[in-house]
Formats: C-alpha cells, sequence, structure tokens
C-alpha cells in the first residue's frame, strides 16, 4: 500500500496517516492479520517523525483497527463493534451533513456522495 502524505495540508500529519491505513483497509488493500511497517520503517519511507507515526498507530489501535505486539509489530485487527462503529459514525455524519445543509446540498445530492463512497470500497 502506498502512503500519500500532503505536507501542505492543515490535516496533522498523524491524522492523514491514520485515515490512510482506514482507507486501506476499507478498499482492501490491506487485510486482517498483515502486518504494517514498523514505526522506523515507515517513517523513513515517508519522510516523516517516528512519534507521528506512533501516534497513528496507537490511535488506530484505541479505534479497534490494529493491535500491537513486540514481535509481530502493528497488524491489521478490525475489532467488530457495530454498535459503538454506528454511534461514532452517526456523530460525526451529523456534524458533516449539516455542514453540508448550510452549503445548500440537498438530501439527494448527499445520498448520490455517499453511495459513490460506498461504491468506491471493495467490500
Amino acid at each position: 500500500m502506498i502512503i500519500e502524505i500532503d505536507f501542505n495540508s492543515s490535516e496533522a500529519l498523524y491524522i492523514q496517516l491514520r485515515n490512510q491505513i482506514i482507507l486501506g483497509i476499507a478498499n482492501s488493500k490491506l487485510s486482517e492479520g498483515e502486518s504494517l511497517p514498523s514505526v522506523r520503517d515507515l517513517a523513513d519511507n515517508i519522510g516523516i517523525n517516528m512519534h507521528t507515526v506512533n501516534k497513528a498507530y496507537a490511535l488506530l489501535k484505541q479505534e479497534g483497527y490494529l493491535k500491537l505486539d513486540r514481535r509481530n509489530g502493528a497488524v491489521i485487527c478490525i475489532d467488530i463493534d457495530k454498535y459503538k462503529a454506528y454511534k461514532e459514525l452517526m456523530e460525526q455524519m451529523t456534524v458533516t451533513l449539516a455542514k453540508g445543509a448550510c452549503k445548500g446540498i440537498t438530501r439527494q445530492e448527499a445520498h448520490k456522495v455517499l453511495d459513490e463512497i460506498y461504491d468506491s470500497f471493495q467490500l
């Protein structure tokens, strides 16, 4: 999987890295049980600080996408807690849809965007 970081973005690097890994899982570029590069290797490959990668990995672990162990490093391990994921999605989508509504995006346009995003995932 190729990680693309935008150094000119206002979004924090660790958030960009986290999002890229989540998108990799959703698009089947990363799968359950697959090991990610070590913190040092990934930091060197991308050209960012090791602490940034460590922060992204820790956040992914906290959110249920990774497990970390000393022998295997960071491993994709999706925590199947559908209710929790549903509640988080509801909270995030509420704000996102409110922003869109304020900018004049219709319900039909929002549905179209949602369908396009889901269609891009290889679930």
